[in-house]
């Protein structure tokens, strides 16, 4: 579940009902809709397409999904439960919590109790004002994290089709919306404090190769600069932005994709909080409260594949699979172990899509066809495959890297890792399949065998018992 906005599961005391509290009008969706299909000028994506857990091939949880859930179990009803089924409460804010006395305050003065909480508030955009930007309110400044930032995006770029737009950030959603901005007819500006955007994920050599093919697009890079202050018309709108070495942009719209900060307000001295921000949890998603769970973009948990360090991570994966595991520790906690979890990044823009699995740190090995547009790197930590990234690969070369990260395949010679590519990743699998397949063909053959041997064993009992009688 990638839940947006404010959203809370509670199964309430004394009974076995499941609550949902949801901050929007709507019920639960997913965000990388909005980034990407909702932002398209040709039949774009719109809701009920991608409510929770459509990008996961699931069913949609709509309310009316929910309410036939509710029905469906209402048959397990008996005198000695008060089961009544699942409800979603939507544009309810919780205004405080007493954790300790395992209760919700809601804005219109509900009190709610529970017996569990699952904590799915995740993260918010950050403000112009919270990175240091001096300048007043202004209805052309458009950030990305709900349904009501996108439908103001969409009808801004509609408003300025063939104008120019500042997008304030390289990362993920800057670079997401920018080619969106493109797509719509908007000139975009990238302004952004790193030597190369997404500088937390890619090296400099991948980000050139990016940026490259944005500007190919008509896309203008400002690196290692920033956005200090902004100028409104007399129409209460942005026309100029002022950078920290005195230049200044002019544009008829801007778009903050300048980070986002986790939503642990309303639990700060209640649960223990992670430095970087983040709820922190143990390995079946449990927070220093045992009655209280933390999932997707707040929750600070250990990865096993980074030796058990505490991360947070803000992606749609991450997210449905902490809600999957925190559930089953709830609901069996004597089989659910910690979770195992597999970061994983993608984006698709313009015609590109690229998918990564793992760790960037150590030594990077690329590889490919730069010029196509279609290539790869690997990470390699201590001998061992940490991270793999790959731009243009089709479903079983992106399920090929995400298996041998898994597998931390060993490497011996970075420069054979280089010119076998991604057939080090596919050749890697095959043989790691082949062996499970002949692992289990042997073990079948051991258990036929000696189902085999007792048969024989059993015949010869009965014969010796029971001798054949002569004619």
């Amino acid at each position: 579940m990638n839940l947006l906005g404010v959203l809370y599961a509670v199964i309430p005391q004394g009974s076995e009902e499941l609550m949902i509290l949801f901050c929007r009008v709507v019920a639960p969706y997913e965000r990388p809709a909005l980034s990407k299909g909702f932002l398209s000028p040709e039949a774009p994506t719109r809701l009920p397409a991608f409510h929770t857990c459509v990008g996961a091939n699931e069913e949609k949880l709509t309310p009316e999904w929910l309410r036939k859930l509710g029905d469906g179990l209402s048959w397990c009803r008996d005198s000695s439960s008060s089961f009544i089924g699942i409800e979603l409460l939507l544009g309810t804010h919780v205004s405080s919590a007493d954790l300790r006395q395992k209760v919700l305050y809601t804005d219109s003065g509900e009190t709610i109790s529970y017996k569990i909480l699952i904590i799915a508030t995740g993260a918010q955009a950050l403000k112009l004002q919270e990175i240091g930007v001096k300048g007043p309110d202004a209805e052309n400044i458009c950030y990305l994290r709900n349904l009501d930032d996108a439908a103001k995006l969409v009808n801004s770029m509609k408003a300025c089709s063939g104008g120019d737009a500042v997008v304030i950030g390289g990362g993920y959603i800057g670079m997401e919306c920018a080619a969106a901005l493109i797509i719509n007819h908007v000139k975009v500006t990238m302004i952004f404090p790193s030597k190369h955007c997404m500088d937390r994920l890619f090296t400099p050599e991948i980000a050139d190769l990016y940026e490259k093919y944005y500007e190919s697009k008509g896309v203008k890079f400002i690196k290692q600069n920033a956005v200090t202050s902004y100028e409104n018309n007399s129409r209460g709108k942005v026309r100029t932005v002022i950078l920290r070495d005195g230049k200044r942009v002019s544009t008829d719209m801007v778009v903050v994709g300048a980070g986002a900060r986790a939503n642990t307000s309303l639990f700060a001295g209640q649960l223990d909080l992670e430095e970087k921000g983040g709820i922190k949890v143990n390995g079946r998603m449990q927070t220093s409260n045992r009655s209280v769970y933390a999932v997707g973009d707040v929750a600070a948990f250990p990865v096993k594949l980074f030796g058990g360090d505490i991360r947070r991570f803000e992606h749609v994966d991450c997210a449905r699979k902490t809600a999957k595991h925190a559930v089953a520790a709830i609901m069996d906690p004597w089989r659910t172990g910690k979770i195992d979890y597999l970061p994983f990044f993608y984006s698709k823009v313009f015609t590109l899509s690229w998918q990564f699995y793992g760790d960037n740190r150590g030594e990077v090995v690329r590889y490919g066809d730069f010029s196509g547009m279609r290539f790869g790197a690997y990470w390699v930590d201590n001998g061992r495959l940490v991270g793999a990234f790959l731009e243009g690969g089709n479903r079983h070369e992106f399920e090929a890297i995400a298996r041998a990260i898994r597998m931390k395949l060993a490497v011996k010679d970075l420069t054979e890792l280089e010119q076998s590519g991604i057939e080090f990743a596919v050749q890697a699998c095959r043989h790691a399949s082949a062996s499970a397949y002949g692992a289990g063909k042997m073990t079948y053959a051991i258990i036929a065998g000696a189902f085999l041997a007792v048969i024989v064993a059993a015949l010869a009992h009965w014969y010796a018992v029971h001798p054949r009688m002569s004619c």
